[in-house]
């Protein structure tokens, strides 16, 4: 599997993901317990700023796309996938930190950081399956044999 294209593109995404979730853990991590911000809106900044990264990598590196991004085809559905990973992710944080209020700052800030891992790994491998199968999907380019349909070479004879 490792050595198929789909395998490769899964080891990449997997080694994306986890540059995200770095990035998106330093964030949290900086402005719970640095700056002392809420769950929710310390959320909200982290997942923002790991998802440029995330897209470039995976279109770029990952998936091996070049040139612009289609906005309707690639930009805006990416950033929907996005948004419900922060959606899920922060509704998590938001009610564990109900929960991890009389606790150290330290400790309040590590377990509010893996319920955002947490809540993103549920939603890691549906999304793998999303840009592979439609959103970074490969199109093979049409056979010089076969006629083309869509007017480049007129009505096939």
């Amino acid at each position: 599997m490792a050595r198929s294209p789909d395998g490769k593109r899964m080891i990449k995404y997997t080694f994306v993901s986890v540059i995200s979730v770095i990035v998106s853990q330093v964030v949290l991590g900086v402005l719970l317990f640095g700056f002392h911000w809420s769950g929710r809106n310390g959320q909200i900044a982290a997942c923002s700023v790991a998802t440029v990264p995330s897209y470039y990598l995976n279109r770029a590196w990952a998936w091996g796309k070049r040139g612009r991004s289609h906005w309707l085809k690639e930009v805006v559905p990416f950033w929907a996938l996005a948004f419900l990973g922060w959606l899920l992710s922060t509704l998590a944080v938001a009610l564990v930190e109900q929960h991890v209020h009389g606790l150290h700052r330290a400790v309040q800030s590590i377990v509010l950081q893996l319920t955002n891992i947490a809540a993103f790994g549920v939603l890691w491998g549906v999304k793998f399956i999303i840009f592979n199968e439609l959103l970074f999907k490969q199109h093979p380019e049409v056979l010089e044999d076969e006629p083309a349909l869509d007017g480049r070479a007129g009505i096939p004879g």
